[in-house]
């Protein structure tokens, strides 16, 4: 057995007897689902309001934490509410610094409803280390946001080399780690201090429960964005947590045939003649294809390319039969995305040129459906670009 695989093998252990033991519930193997807004005071889990702690999304917490090797998880109503409370940690005149391609969401609320608000951020290259630093020194940044890797263009940053220039110049480092998901890429464990998750996409894997986390060490730092989580009210419902807990039970299996898919898709676009760019982590060479075989288990399943400019690339996106044209990443089911008109619409359109975020660029979740069916209809789909050409 390799050691990549007894990995994951006692990942998918942990998932299912870290967070839940049947003990806890007269020998129940499935992890109740407690919808009680109110408990009695007095009880032995010390529980009095739902909104202030539940012991189903305790259970949860407590399960994304042992994936992660922390000892401090918090399950929120999304990602975005994850985000917010991160923000909500700066004081006045502190300052955060985001990836370059970040997410939409990302963009939208630290620019502009943080912005509204007064904040003040930056936004860098977080992939170059050097130019990173300089912000560092010139700037009160507090709280460094890293995608690695990124939404859409998919870029890994070094973590353990970010995490140490963010440390020295006294800021914190948070690393969204939604695309790589805990049976990938261990960030706490390359120095970052809290991993942040939508959980709505590959943690829960079957789109329908949308929620987010945040998963930290620092018992100082849970305590904050605790205080913060009940004083908002951003926390995951008991029913949505007990959906994630459902999803999480085939967390490794889903990743292991959604990364074998996607190899096989990478591989195929990257040699498609109207194709003029895969973006994919297990294609990557040079220095960033070092940082993914040094911090990634695996290359992932996010998979971008880049429609060469003279086809039309509606016409792809109309020709597609498995691919539907939505919103959203890593459930069992494929997904388009049109970065450009959809998840980073909100990016303005000089920002999305100047970082590659072009119109002919699609991003692919790649689901766990038959292999052969995905790049058939990719394939047909492509050739339709031919036709629509000469029409």
């Amino acid at each position: 057995m390799s050691t990549e695989t007894s990995r994951e093998q006692g990942v998918s252990t942990r998932i299912i007897h870290s967070g839940y033991r049947p003990s806890e519930d007269n020998g129940a193997v499935i992890p109740p689902l407690h919808l009680s807004t109110t408990f009695q005071i007095g009880n032995s889990g010390g529980y009095d309001y739902s909104r202030s702690g539940n012991p189903t999304r305790d259970i949860l917490e407590r399960t994304l934490a042992a994936l992660e090797g922390a000892e401090f998880a918090l399950a929120f109503s999304s990602g975005s509410a994850a985000l917010a409370n991160v923000v909500a940690q700066l004081h006045p005149g502190e300052e955060i610094l985001f990836s370059v391609d970040a997410y939409g969401g990302t963009y939208r609320y630290i620019t502009d409803v943080y912005g509204k608000k007064g904040g003040t951020h930056h936004i860098s290259d977080l992939t170059d280390i050097a130019q990173t630093e300089e912000v560092l020194a010139a700037e009160n940044v507090k709280i460094v946001w890293v995608e690695t890797p990124t939404n859409p263009l998919l870029r890994v940053t070094d973590i353990a080399a970010l995490a140490e220039v963010v440390h020295k110049h006294g800021a914190i480092l948070v690393v969204d780690n939604t695309f790589a998901t805990p049976i990938m890429q261990k960030p706490l464990e390359l120095g970052a201090d809290v991993v942040a998750y939508s959980t709505t996409k590959y943690i829960n894997g079957h789109s329908d429960s949308v929620g987010g986390a945040l998963i930290t060490r620092d018992a100082a730092l849970h305590d904050l964005l605790k205080y913060s989580q009940n004083a908002t009210g951003s926390m995951l419902s008991p029913f949505d947590s007990w959906m994630t807990l459902r999803g999480l039970r085939t967390l490794e299996l889903r990743v292991q045939r959604h990364v074998e898919n996607a190899r096989q898709i990478a591989d195929m676009l990257a040699k498609h003649p109207k194709v003029s760019k895969v973006y994919y982590p297990g294609l990557f060479s040079g220095s960033q294809g070092e940082i993914v075989a040094r911090q990634m288990s695996l290359p992932g399943a996010m998979v971008s390319m880049e429609i060469d400019a003279k086809y039309d690339v509606q016409t792809l996106i109309a020709a597609l039969k498995y691919f539907p044209l939505a919103e959203s990443l890593g459930g069992v089911e494929s997904l388009l995305d049109h970065p450009a008109t959809m998840t980073h619409a909100s990016v303005p359109a000089a920002e999305r040129e100047k970082i590659g975020l072009t119109n002919g660029l699609l991003r692919l979740s790649i689901g766990i459906e038959n292999v052969e069916d995905l790049l058939e209809d990719l394939t047909q789909a492509l050739d339709k670009l031919a036709l629509a050409r000469h029409m």
